[in-house]
Order: structure tokens, then C-alpha cells, then sequence
């Protein structure tokens, strides 16, 4: 089982308000310089928000939502300051609630 780390958003925020585009770019291109593999996503409409143990999470992002996941949880912190208004957590998978971290509703 592995730990996945998250910053969640709604989409309104994340895809048009914010310039996402560029800090992904920025990230993935300081990966390439050092020659680290991607370790990060972009989900729209998150499906572990449907587990059970994620209700109230989601119950606090205004849908549709967007989430960055990663197994980086530096990243994961470095993406929060930089955001500032978003949420982040962790999760475990695979579980039974969430057979697939990187599934979307979509």
C-alpha cells in the first residue's frame, strides 16, 4: 500500500483563477533538470472523495474539484504555500474505498 498526499481544490479556483498551468510547468521542468521521475497528477473530480472516510473533506471543497496528487508530501507542502487556499490531507491505496488513487468521476 502506498501513501498519496493531495492538494484539493475546486476547479472554478485551481484551473481559472490561479496560474496552475505555470507551476506545473515549473515543476515539471525542475524534475527534468534533476532527473527525477513524476511523481504528481492532476485529477478532476477526485474519486477517493467517495470514500466514506473522505466525506467531510469533500464536503469542504466546492464541487467540481480538482486535486494535485502526489507521493511527495514536500511537494504536496510546497504546492500548498504556494496556493494558499486549498486543501490537503493523505490517503492510503489501494484499499477497498479506494482501489485506484489516481481515478477520476469524470
Amino acid at each position: 500500500m502506498q501513501t498519496y498526499y493531495y492538494v484539493l481544490a475546486s476547479q472554478k479556483f485551481l484551473l481559472e483563477e490561479e496560474p496552475f498551468a505555470e507551476v506545473l510547468k515549473e515543476r515539471h521542468r525542475h524534475y527534468q533538470e534533476q532527473e527525477k521521475t513524476i511523481d504528481f497528477w492532476m485529477v478532476k473530480q477526485p474519486a477517493f472523495l467517495e470514500a466514506p472516510t473522505m466525506a467531510e473533506i469533500k464536503a469542504k471543497c466546492p464541487q467540481p474539484s480538482v486535486a494535485v496528487i502526489s507521493t511527495d508530501s514536500t511537494f504536496i507542502t510546497w504546492l500548498k504555500l504556494r496556493l494558499e487556499y486549498v486543501i490537503t490531507g493523505e490517503f492510503q491505496a489501494p484499499t477497498t474505498t479506494i482501489p485506484d488513487a489516481l481515478a477520476s468521476q469524470e
